[in-house]
């Protein structure tokens, strides 16, 4: 009779065993679309078609289906039940953050399909093990006070996206703070950075699953005054913050500026190498685009010249340096290029051409991406299965120093360095050293036309509001923008045209809380921050099991 009862209650809880995990699948799909949204305005039906334009981050949306995972963990029976949530929300939000892998790897890479669809799934599901175990941990200390359990939740999912962001080389693209560059959180990067504004965002989500669980469960609401009080002295300080944001944000001195060019080939990804084809139109194009720019400063991007210096027809450099390296010359220009030898190795590298200066500036890429630009151990099998030239390029050095041009300083970062915010304020020790102007040479080609542009432009724009400098982007297909050092898109070129982008970039000095204390300590502070949320978490857990035995005894 028991067996039998208890084999009805495992059937009826089946079902919503399923309901369940197609809810984190959803939820988890729902985070990725608040960090780009995949549909056009216009385009689709009902709610698909209002939420926003294409690109575009939803800052609320990242907070609702976040607090989703959280109501479903509150809700979990075990804390391995928890994590097998979590997993299932990281793994989709991932999946379809960074789906665009795809792209790379089979349409410009030659791997099969399967093994394709294989490789992003697996590294969605990999990274979302640190979601899984985020939630176990939550679960376990989740009989905390709720103003303290919400605290936990943000410190655990931060504790999260720090480890994504470092191990293995790290790999943040999609981190939950990026759907904030917009929205009332936008005012926090200047002095906490996209993680500690991820944070927030985190608290939130959980304050409110922690309300409406409360309410659900008929659970006294009297219970939740703490974390009301908390909600309202935190709304206080972000309400502080956001009325003197203008007046910070103006303090540093505004330099004089300069005009700019910035280059945007539109080189399809398939012909980029190729000698009898997008060789020819990129050796071509780019040469005549820097011979007739007038601007200040010229930017061509990742790669715009594709082929080794020994490798280019004889005299091209020369050719496409001249109008820049004449002593009589007023323009300057940062061009994409590979250097290296078989012998030494190659780097992916930004040369800057100068009046009245033979000597190049040079800044090579220091953080590489794994596969495309060397091959992490034992994955070498994995590599040869691809069709990517130069997969294995040298690391530059860390905080290489800017180029000094018209009263600026410039700083270059190639393709997706710009997602690593700490080892840009290594740049930032002093003021009066600092870049004044952040910039970007990317190839988002690999990725097709796809969010990755809008993704990698949210990107560039947080960097902006955490260090309060102009971004200019050049790229191959898009995006291609102006960004102020308020993190707004001045002026943009539509992707996948072949045009160039004219406009002004005024850099600025100071420096932001955000890069005197990571420049300093790096992300120890928020990663210390969050361990002693979970410790008094776990204390006040430990004390309540003591509190509980010692009245049964």
């Amino acid at each position: 009779m028991t067996t039998t009862a208890s084999t009805v209650q495992t059937a009826a809880a089946r079902p919503k065993c399923w309901m369940s995990w197609l809810l984190m699948l959803i939820a988890g799909g729902l985070q990725a679309f608040s960090l780009a949204w995949p549909w056009a305005r216009g385009q689709g039906d009902g709610w698909l078609s209002l939420a926003g334009g294409y690109g575009r981050p939803l800052w609320w949306l990242q907070i609702l289906s976040l607090a989703v995972l959280v109501h479903a963990l509150l809700a979990a029976r075990t804390a391995a039940q928890a994590a097998g949530r979590a997993w299932l929300f990281g793994t989709a939000w991932l999946a379809a953050t960074f789906w665009w892998l795809f792209i790379s790897m089979h349409t410009y890479g030659g791997l099969a399909a399967p093994l394709a669809v294989a490789a992003v799934l697996a590294l969605a599901g990999f990274l979302g093990g640190y979601y899984a175990v985020a939630a176990w941990c939550f679960k376990r200390l989740a009989k905390a006070p709720d103003a303290l359990s919400a605290l936990v939740f943000a410190a655990l999912w931060t504790l999260a996206e720090l480890a994504r962001g470092w191990l293995w080389t790290g790999f943040p693209w999609g981190a939950g703070g990026y759907a904030h560059v917009e929205g009332p959180l936008a005012v926090l990067p200047r002095w906490i950075g996209v993680y500690g504004t991820g944070f927030v965002a985190a608290w939130a989500a959980a304050w409110l699953a922690l309300l409406v669980w409360r309410m659900q469960t008929r659970s006294a609401l009297l219970k939740f005054k703490p974390a009301l009080a908390s909600a309202v002295a935190l709304g206080l300080v972000w309400g502080g913050l956001w009325w003197s944001r203008d007046a910070a944000i103006e303090a540093p001195g505004q330099l004089p500026g300069m005009s700019v060019e910035l280059l945007q080939g539109n080189i399809p990804q398939d012909e980029k190498f190729e000698m009898g084809s997008g060789v020819v139109v990129a050796l071509r194009w780019y040469a005549q685009q820097l011979h007739d720019a007038r601007a200040q400063l010229v930017v061509a991007p990742e790669t715009a010249i594709p082929l080794l210096p020994q490798q280019l027809p004889e005299g091209y450099l020369d050719f496409v340096r001249a109008p820049f390296v004449a002593k009589e010359s007023s323009r300057a220009a940062l061009v994409g290029l590979p250097l290296g030898n078989w012998d030494k190795g190659f780097t992916n590298t930004v040369e800057g051409w100068l009046p009245g200066q033979t000597q190049a500036y040079q800044y090579d890429k220091h953080h590489l991406v794994p596969f495309g630009e060397f091959i992490p151990p034992m994955f070498r099998w994995f590599t040869e299965l691809m069709n990517i030239p130069l997969g294995d390029f040298n690391r530059g050095a860390l905080g290489q120093p800017s180029m000094s041009w018209a009263g600026e300083r410039l700083s270059p970062n190639i393709c997706y360095e710009d997602l690593f915010g700490e080892e840009l304020a290594a740049h930032f020790g002093n003021a009066a050293t600092a870049p004044t102007v952040l910039v970007n040479l990317s190839n988002i080609g690999w990725f097709g036309d796809s969010v990755a542009i809008d993704q990698h432009l949210s990107i560039s724009r947080m960097r902006a509001l955490e260090f309060e400098r102009p971004m200019l982007r050049a790229t191959n297909t898009g995006a291609t923008v102006v960004i102020d050092h308020k993190g707004q898109v001045v002026k943009a070129l539509a992707p996948f045209e072949r045009a160039v982008l004219q406009g002004r970039v005024q850099g600025r000095d100071g420096l932001t809380p955000y890069a005197r204390w990571v420049h300093a300590l790096g992300l120890l502070p928020l990663t210390l921050l969050c361990l002693v949320f979970c410790a008094l978490a776990w204390i006040s857990l430990r004390k309540t099991e003591e509190g509980v035995v010692s009245r049964t005894e």
